[in-house]
């Protein structure tokens, strides 16, 4: 149980870590979340128009949750699989920010890598390819979510897919302002050329 618990720890707080808050202060943007959506993410950092800044983020969001589950896997699977729950949570709800986070995706990648590469290899390109045919990055995140929670069973344990369904729960319903304004038509798109 200690164990159980400290992987927790150390996954939340590789989770709560704001890459895109530092990275976009560190390259003089301000606080990125007065800029476009004000989401911590990747995609909001792109909004600044520096894609560097933006890559950088989605690197190291996605490789805090990577590093959780492989420190969490030095202890066993159960280990593995709490700190991957963990690592989102953080993301999600970092105590340094008022628990008001990113939406988890990036960091949901890394942890599906570490934890069923198969699954976030065919959740990446259900990304990319929502992502480039609609140029709504919510839509992708969402479509690419529900993929992860689908094609888990098939290619992983029991456990192991229930957390990444229960991953990507939260994530859809991080989205819940983007569902309704992608409802209602008002969605902000992304660009894959500016900067």
């Amino acid at each position: 149980m200690l164990t159980l618990l400290a992987t927790g720890v150390i996954g939340y707080l590789l989770g709560s870590i704001p890459f895109g808050l530092l990275l976009t202060r560190l390259a003089g943007y301000g606080d990125i979340r007065r800029i476009g959506s004000g989401n911590i993410g990747a995609t909001n950092v792109l909004r600044t128009g520096s894609k560097g800044a933006a890559a950088l983020t989605l690197l190291l969001d996605l490789a805090k949750g990577f590093a959780a589950v492989v420190i969490g896997k030095v202890w066993g699977v159960d280990a593995a699989l709490v700190a991957a729950g963990c690592v989102i949570i953080g993301h999600a709800f970092p105590l340094w920010l008022g628990f008001r986070g990113g939406k988890g995706l990036a960091t949901a990648l890394g942890v599906v890598i570490a934890l069923a590469w198969p699954v976030a290899v065919a959740a990446a390109l259900v990304w990319l390819a929502t992502a480039f045919w609609s140029r709504y990055s919510s839509l992708a995140a969402l479509v690419a979510a529900a993929a992860a929670a689908i094609v888990a069973p098939f290619v992983t344990d029991g456990a192991t897919a229930a957390v990444i369904a229960a991953i990507a729960l939260l994530i859809i319903l991080r989205h819940h302002a983007n569902i309704r304004r992608l409802i209602a038509g008002t969605e902000s798109r992304i660009s894959f050329t500016k900067g």
